[in-house]
């Protein structure tokens, strides 16, 4: 187990919140403790003996208190091997070697979140202690790190556990924890630099918000969130949420965001892609409309409306097998009724809290961007044809572009009447997507006669107009940009269709 007892530990934190417990089996243990300033006079309230890292060092704090630990006296402590050569180097040169060091970082991020200026803000970018941190995890074989508050309590269960001995393995957890907590704190100042603190929110990868998943994509992967979901969500009923619940429930509040200001509408999502829309007049109706684009999709998907669930709306949507309904609220018969099936997950969705940032690993780091936010409208259209789109033209082609946005590319989505008629999703070539959008269509009944069709990117051929014009397609939306848009142009003025051009592409990955 390689257990080795802490005689001596460094303690310099900004949040005294919890660390009594901790210091007091220190000093029950008989620990010689260092430690600086505040902390110093906090450990001596409690009735417990401290040497000054002053009094080790030769150096008072200085700069007022930017430096304070600095000094190869404490770090030399830190980061030594416990084998001969270092040994002897400590012994010569008089350093201390330190089993522990406990840190709590001054609160960049609460001081940022204040709306501080910025001389405060730039004081609370901590130096000393993140070197600390560093320093302690890096020689975890020999020295024990708490990174922060968090970590007090589990390092009083370790010691306790072993009469006051840490084994590798905690130090290695402690480590790992004190990494996490540093790559964080330098984003969130990375963050404020570029003037954007949404990245270090989506990066928040703490223990207070950390919940362990039963399983990643599959059963044999592992998985984490990290983040507050009862801030969004209110679970009402069903069991555990898996990985893909969250993956899913993630795209279907992206999409019904959308529609937050339009009338009553229902999404269906499988696979976080989009199967079903409709907004009608009231929500029973949308269900009915949005389940009739592919009911055989639906099986097993995610629901989602932007308005509460009555019961007559909850006994359709429940004579369907479905993973997770939300919505804003549930009439309280219609919420009994669902719930009589215990493994269906409901969910109260409290508030729309769309990050701007989104952050995947990849390679052998991560990619950061800003989200796809920006929805077309017809003020920013421009219509490149000899007609233009109807009224009732221009509300479907908004609604199509809509859904278009939350498929995966390449994407062709075909709508009439506030409602997906078919779509074609994560396809090699456009035409493919054209044409499996087509025979979706086909397949579950609908007269495409009238209708419109929206592309996530441009045509690099007239291939699909052609097809849409031999279905029945009216009108075109579509972002433009190709050397061949005239082509695609040209047909449409051949063959009475109505196309807009937004300048804005939606690729999917």
């Amino acid at each position: 187990m390689s257990l080795i007892p802490i005689s001596r530990a460094l303690i310099s934190v900004y949040s005294k919140d919890g660390l009594e417990p901790l210091a007091k089996l220190l000093h029950h243990y008989g620990v010689e403790i260092y430690s600086t300033g505040g902390t110093q006079a906090y450990l001596e309230s409690l009735g417990i003996r401290v040497i000054t890292v002053e009094s080790l060092t030769g150096y008072p704090s200085i700069l007022d208190g930017r430096v304070k630990t600095l000094h190869p006296k404490v770090f030399g402590g830190i980061l030594a091997r416990r084998e001969v050569g270092h040994l002897a180097e400590l012994n010569e040169m008089d350093i201390p070697p330190f089993d522990l060091v406990v840190v709590d970082l001054y609160p960049f991020e609460e001081t940022v979140a204040s709306g501080a200026g910025e001389a405060e803000i730039i004081e609370k970018i901590d130096i000393g202690g993140i070197s600390l941190i560093r320093a302690a995890a890096k020689n975890f074989n020999d020295v024990v790190v708490i990174p922060s508050k968090l970590s007090y309590k589990p390092l009083v269960e370790a010691l306790e556990k072993n009469a006051g001995s840490t084994t590798l393995s905690d130090r290695l957890a402690f480590a790992k924890a004190a990494f996490a907590v540093t790559s964080h704190y330098d984003s969130a100042i990375y963050a404020y630099f570029q003037g954007d603190e949404t990245f270090s929110e989506s990066l928040r990868l703490t223990e207070n918000n950390k919940v362990n998943l039963r399983y990643g994509e599959n059963p044999h992967q592992k998985a984490v969130f990290y983040g507050d979901f009862d801030d969004m969500f209110e679970k009402l009923a069903g069991k555990e949420l898996s990985f893909n619940n969250l993956t899913d429930i993630d795209a279907a509040v992206g999409l019904i965001s959308e529609f937050e200001k339009d009338g009553p509408t229902m999404v269906i999502l499988k696979h976080t892609n989009p199967c079903g829309v409709a907004t009608r007049s009231t929500i029973k109706e949308a269900w009915l409309a949005a389940l009739a684009a592919d009911p055989i999709s639906a099986f097993g998907g995610i629901f989602i409306s932007n308005v509460p669930i009555d019961l007559a709306t909850a006994a359709e949507i429940d004579l369907l097998f479905y993973e997770v309904l939300i919505a804003p609220d549930f009439a309280e018969d219609a919420l009994n009724f669902l719930s009589k099936k215990k493994n269906r997950i409901l969910l109260k969705l409290k508030k729309l809290n769309i990050q701007n940032i989104s952050v995947k690993s990849l390679l052998n780091g991560v990619i950061v961007q800003e989200k796809d936010v920006l929805t077309e409208g017809k003020e920013i259209c421009k219509v490149a044809t000899l007609i233009e789109p109807t009224e009732n033209q221009w509300k479907d082609l908004m609604f199509a572009a809509k859904c278009c946005k939350h498929l995966k590319s390449n994407v062709i989505v075909l709508a009439k009447d506030n409602q997906l008629l078919g779509m074609g999703c994560g396809q090699t070539s456009r035409i493919d997507a054209m044409e499996q959008a087509v025979d979706k269509a086909k397949k579950y009944g609908f007269d495409l006669q009238g209708a419109v069709m929206a592309s996530d990117a441009f045509f690099p051929f007239p291939d699909c107009v052609e097809v849409a014009e031999r279905a029945g397609i009216k009108a075109v939306i579509q972002p433009g940009g190709s050397v061949k848009d005239q082509e695609s142009i040209d047909f449409c003025d051949a063959n009475n269709m109505a196309m807009v051009i937004t300048g804005i592409r939606h690729f999917r990955h």
